[in-house]
C-alpha cells in the first residue's frame, strides 16, 4: 500500500507547463526548517500566530509549549492549527504549510525519540528530558507539553517556476 500523501498540482495558482512540488521535497523542508510558525485561534476567536521549532517525525509535525504558554491556551480552546515554514524570498525558495489538528504526545518511548530527534536537528542547542509525560529541561525547570500534528492537508507553495501543489494525506 502507497502511504505517500496524493499530490495534486493546482493549476490555477502555478505556471504553466510545471509539475508538481513532490512529496520528498517537501517533506525535506518540512524536517531541514530550523524555525516554523504556528497560527492558532484563542478562545476569544482572534488569531495567533508565533514562532516555534518544530521537528517532523512519524509522518506528523511536533512542537512544544508550556502548559501556559499563549500555544497550550489556544489548543486548550481550539486544536486546529497552521504550521509554515520556507522562505522570505519573493523569487526562489518553497514554503509549506501543514494543516491539522494538534493533540498532545504523552508515550514516554515516543517523548525519547522526539528529544533525540530536537537534539540532533540543531546540535544540541534544544535539550529535554523526558518527565511524567512531557518535556522537563535539564535540571528539573519548568516543562513543556509536546504535540503532534498530524497533517490533514500539506500546502507547497514553490517560486520560480510558481507552483501550488496539495499533498494530502491516505487514511
Amino acid at each position: 500500500m502507497n502511504d505517500e500523501p496524493l499530490t495534486e498540482l493546482d493549476e490555477r495558482f502555478s505556471d504553466a507547463g510545471t509539475q508538481a512540488t513532490t512529496w520528498a521535497q517537501a517533506r525535506a523542508v518540512l524536517e531541514a526548517a530550523q524555525i516554523s510558525w504556528i497560527s492558532a485561534v484563542r478562545a476569544d476567536g482572534r488569531p495567533h500566530v508565533t514562532p516555534l521549532v518544530a521537528v517532523w517525525l512519524d509522518d506528523a509535525l511536533h512542537f512544544s509549549t508550556g502548559p501556559a504558554e499563549q500555544k497550550a491556551v489556544n489548543l486548550a480552546a481550539n486544536p486546529h492549527v497552521v504550521i509554515t515554514t520556507g522562505t522570505d524570498t519573493w523569487d526562489s525558495g518553497l514554503d509549506v504549510m501543514v494543516e491539522g489538528t494538534a493533540s498532545r504526545v504523552t508515550d514516554a518511548a515516543t517523548l525519547e525519540r522526539l528529544a533525540a530527534a530536537w537534539r540532533t536537528k540543531w546540535d544540541g542547542s534544544w535539550r529535554f528530558d523526558v518527565h511524567d509525560g512531557a518535556f522537563r529541561h535539564p535540571g528539573g525547570e519548568g516543562i513543556a507539553h509536546v504535540y503532534a500534528v498530524h497533517p490533514a492537508r500539506i500546502l507547497a507553495f514553490g517560486r520560480r517556476p510558481y507552483t501550488h501543489t496539495r499533498h494530502l494525506p491516505r487514511r
